[in-house]
């Protein structure tokens, strides 16, 4: 049987975290001739993973591109981080590739972890199979996995192969259509054998079971089935590919990469059955006819290249792309530029070439204006430009500063790079607390991208945790004089005022009213004066700024030589600091609404989680869109929000997730109010 396309075809390795996606990676490319050995994460020397970053951590944290070619048609392989840390790195491979192969391990309690990518993979149309690994483990049921695993799926998943066992080892595996029995050779192509009498009932089941699924989409399938009529194979094959490209089923094998056990089975349905580029990108809502054969690409991910620069990676959907050809954006603003090196990859390597053809995936030297989502050509037209999903929310944050002395300036454009290579990173100044924050999907998160700060950007930081940005208010009033008054050689300074204080409603802000009559505080001076009261207002008794508070300057008296706007800006400070003490003053937290997805097997275990940081549960419902979670909306203060996500994942097999929004400041007394205001007093007694 031939193979679907003869262009450059893409597949992205996917999946949970410890399934094993780089393993499979080597052995795929070991099988396909493109390495002499098969690399392993416990050597660190696997063409994947090839980081500092991903090798110290002994994990995926970006993505791995490696082409090679099988049966002599090229492919290129993505695979992708499974820790949900590094989930932004799936979405832009998934959404450029033909296929995505989901690896996952075979023990059913672990298959909640795969619903996050199933569901991205869904949601997005994007054909995919399932390749349940390990199965060389002891007593593995591939039937179990399964049937856990479906409840994760909005398609059905379909077994294309049942195992051939011996004892409680999987020594082989039969395939449904062909109706042929194989038996694994590490390192090499199984042997044909003859089907074992113990396995024939569990295959014409699986069989029967196989045929069913697909005639849910074909109605002269079902006519043979409920007939008993037996389909011709190249009918089933066929049957196979076409439900595959419409993403209706979800084939499933199984092996050991390992071992090299089921590699090339895999690789043989990825070459009969999957389609070719021209069906990713008609995904995309692009339309190939109108573009005639010009260049048309997709920018999947920015990396900084040590030695190359700003690289783009793309996926190239119509015509040829050489380097030095200048291309253009469709997004806006518009930009675009001239390719300086045109390169392809293998794990860490970029080997120089000449041109990349429609289908392929290659690397652009120095597109640095382009972000990743942008559609690239000749001249693309912007009605052409597909959707690009928003980054990943914002979960964790540190606080950074130099570690030199003199870095400020360094240490921003590289956490700008940072931030274009992974959209799921982002960089805010708190304007509250005065702090630079980098926020990300987890604390190694995090750590991964300030290990390439250092290794990359050569810039070196401390980090802290974010402080909370406190506010204190008042309850009661005062009535106070400012008087501020100060002879010395020349002319002298004077100012005095009296003003009224009182609280707002809360979210009010703050407040200045001039009630002056009779020129007692010449009109020149007032808004120095308000001026002195807001400066005082940024750090008030308890040591935080001061909001929903009302001052009324109704009274005062200046002197015709010595008075000035410096004297009155005192005189508002003044009297605020005697005054504000006296207004029973109050500490405010920030609340957050936070909103916790998990499946509905861990619901009590969020809920427990947010009651410990002293929040306040306001519900559970069915999480919109998802089957078997749900999300539980809690009232959280800001303080306890730090590692709400560590914590989460730790309960929930790493699937959990949530967002938030400000709520309101909420007062908050006794011993919690107390330890806070102690804190800050240290902090800047110190500062």
């Amino acid at each position: 049987m031939a193979g679907k396309a003869s262009t450059p075809r893409v597949a992205a390795l996917v999946g949970p975290y410890m399934g094993g996606k780089t393993t499979l990676l080597e052995s795929i490319l070991n099988a396909a001739g493109a390495t002499h050995r098969q690399g392993t994460i416990k050597d660190k020397n696997t063409v994947g993973d090839a980081s500092p970053e991903a090798r110290d951590r002994d994990m995926s944290v970006e993505v791995n591109v490696a082409s090679c070619a099988w049966l002599d048609e090229p492919w290129t392989f993505l695979d992708c981080p499974g820790s949900n840390e590094f989930a932004q790195e799936t979405i832009g491979p998934a959404l450029v590739a033909d296929v995505a192969v989901v690896v996952v391990d075979p023990e059913p309690e672990r298959a909640v972890m795969v619903a996050p990518v199933l569901k991205l993979l869904d949601d997005h149309d994007i054909p995919h199979m399932v390749f349940i690994n390990k199965v060389d483990h002891h007593n593995v049921d591939v039937r179990a996995a399964l049937e856990a695993l479906q409840a994760h799926s909005a398609r059905p998943l379909v077994l294309r192969e049942v195992p051939i066992q011996e004892g409680e080892d999987v020594i082989g595996y039969i395939d449904l259509v062909s109706e042929r029995a194989y038996k694994y050779q590490p390192g090499q192509a199984s042997d044909l054998i003859k089907i074992p009498d113990s396995a024939k009932e569990i295959e014409e089941v699986a069989r029967q079971e196989l045929l069913e699924s697909l005639a849910d989409f074909n109605d002269d399938l079902m006519e043979k089935v409920l007939e008993d009529v037996v389909p011709p194979r190249e009918e089933i094959y066929a049957d196979l590919a076409r439900d595959l490209e419409d993403d209706k089923i979800v084939p499933v094998f199984f092996g050991s990469a390992d071992k090299n056990e089921g590699v090339r089975r895999l690789l043989k349905a990825l070459r009969h059955e999957v389609p070719g580029h021209e069906q990713a990108a008609m995904r995309l809502g692009l339309d190939l006819e109108s573009a005639a054969g010009k260049p048309l690409a997709t920018v999947f991910k920015t990396v900084h290249a040590a030695h190359a620069g700003m690289l783009s990676y793309v996926r190239v959907w119509s015509g040829t792309i050489k380097d030095g050809m200048a291309l253009k954006t469709a997004c806006e603003p518009a930009s675009g530029g001239k390719v300086t090196g045109l390169f392809t990859l293998f794990g860490g390597e970029t080997r120089k070439s000449d041109a990349v053809e429609a289908g392929g995936v290659a690397a652009l030297g120095r597109l640095d204006a382009v972000p990743t989502g942008a559609l690239i050509g000749d001249a693309p037209a912007k009605e052409a430009a597909h959707p690009w999903p928003q980054p990943l929310p914002p979960l964790f944050a540190l606080a950074l500063r130099p570690a030199k002395q003199g870095d400020d300036v360094k240490l921003s454009g590289a956490l700008q790079d940072l931030a274009l290579e992974d959209p799921s990173l982002s960089v805010a100044h708190d304007e509250d607390t005065g702090e630079l924050l980098l926020w990300g999907q987890g604390d190694i998160h995090l750590q991964v991208a300030l290990a390439r700060l250092a290794r990359v950007y050569h810039v070196e930081v401390e980090t802290t945790q974010p402080q909370v940005p406190y506010k204190e208010t008042i309850r009661g009033t005062a009535q106070v004089q400012g008087r501020h008054k100060r002879q010395t050689g020349g002319h002298g300074q004077f100012g005095d005022v009296h003003v009224r204080i009182r609280p707002l409603p809360r979210g009010e802000g703050f407040a200045f009213k001039d009630s002056i009559t009779g020129g007692v505080v010449p009109r020149q001076y007032i808004p120095a004066v308000e001026q002195g009261v807001r400066d005082y207002l940024q750090r008030g008794p308890l040591g935080f700024p001061v909001v929903d508070v009302a001052v009324e300057l109704f009274d005062g008296s200046y002197h015709v030589v010595d008075s000035s706007e410096a004297a009155f800006k005192t005189a508002g400070q003044i009297a605020m600091r005697e005054g504000l003490p006296q207004c029973d003053p109050l500490l405010l937290e920030p609340m957050l609404t936070v909103e916790v997805n998990v499946p509905n097997e861990y619901t009590s275990k969020a809920q427990r989680a947010l009651s410990s940081r002293r929040g306040q549960i306001l519900g559970f419902d069915r999480r919109d869109g998802w089957e078997n979670w749900d999300t539980v909306t809690a009232c959280v203060p800001q303080a306890e929000m730090h590692d709400l996500i560590v914590e989460l994942r730790s309960v929930t097999m790493g699937v959990g997730t949530f967002h938030w929004r400000f709520e309101r400041l909420q007062e908050v007394q006794g011993r919690t109010a107390d330890e806070v205001v102690e804190r800050r007093k240290a902090a800047l007694a110190t500062a």
